[in-house]
């Protein structure tokens, strides 16, 4: 059986329509050129192994073959253009949602969209929209097989085969967390916003009631996390006792990827 027919047969919905490549550029490139030869909502693509694939804040992404699940997923949400960018917590909550349940271990997600596990991040998430909204693309990398990384990741990184012992199917684990992704995102659609997933969201977030260090454009602080807002904001409680919204940056937090 192929990886589309075995991808296939986990997945609990036809609506999805797969396409898989032995080795493809970047599976959010593929993706984007799909979007506009008219691929339609729910496109996924998937490649065992990634020349060129991106990372968010123009990082590089490795993917060697065999050793994770590179995927990218195209979305024809009819949303306003602003709420767009929310459709990467949405992701963040079906991988950790799914990855957890192949594991059995707690999973977790560190504001706005790396799925962790023990202070170690398990999978990232790039979202990329046209200019004029028509389409989304959310790529995912999620680290499957992996028994060592360079020695600049160990401290960061983990995958699901150092934390559980057993190698795991690329194809089931793509199809586990697409099948959360789907429930999530109808759950999106119908109110345009993290409303209605703020509380499954905040769950997840090992950030909340944490103190964080923010890295924003406009001058880095110290605070304390509370969680996030509709608009999937971080809440963070400034040392001075401020709150404030953090829809930009990077956000460190106390315990996760060296923060002390």
């Amino acid at each position: 059986m192929d990886f589309t027919e075995e991808i296939k047969q986990d997945l609990e919905s036809d609506d999805w329509t797969v396409y898989h490549a032995a080795e493809m550029d970047s599976t959010n490139e593929w993706a984007k050129r799909l979007a506009e030869e008219g691929a339609p909502d729910l496109t996924v693509c998937l490649a065992d192994e990634q020349t060129a694939g991106k990372g968010r804040l123009g990082r590089v992404w490795k993917s060697p073959a065999g050793t994770s699940v590179s995927m990218s997923v195209l979305l024809r949400p009819s949303v306003r253009p602003e709420h767009l960018s929310m459709l990467t917590l949405v992701m963040g909550m079906a991988a950790a949602d799914g990855l957890g349940k192949i594991m059995g271990l707690p999973v977790g997600i560190k504001w706005p969209n790396d799925v962790v596990i023990h202070g170690k991040k398990l999978c990232g998430i790039l979202t990329e929209t046209a200019s004029d909204g028509s389409w989304v693309v959310i790529g995912i990398g999620i680290n499957v097989n992996m028994t060592d990384f360079p020695e600049e990741l160990r401290s960061k990184a983990s995958s699901i085969r150092l934390e559980t012992g057993r190698e795991e199917s690329l194809p089931r684990t793509a199809a586990v967390v697409l099948n959360e992704f789907r429930d999530y995102y109808r759950a999106f659609l119908e109110t345009e916003d993290m409303s209605g997933l703020r509380a499954t969201y905040e769950r997840m977030l090992v950030n909340i009631h944490e103190k964080v260090r923010v890295f924003d454009p406009g001058g880095a602080f110290n605070g304390t996390a509370l969680g996030i807002d509709d608009a999937g904001d971080l809440l963070v409680r400034r040392d001075d006792g401020t709150v404030v919204h953090v829809y930009s940056g990077e956000v460190s937090v106390r315990g996760i990827y060296g923060y002390t």
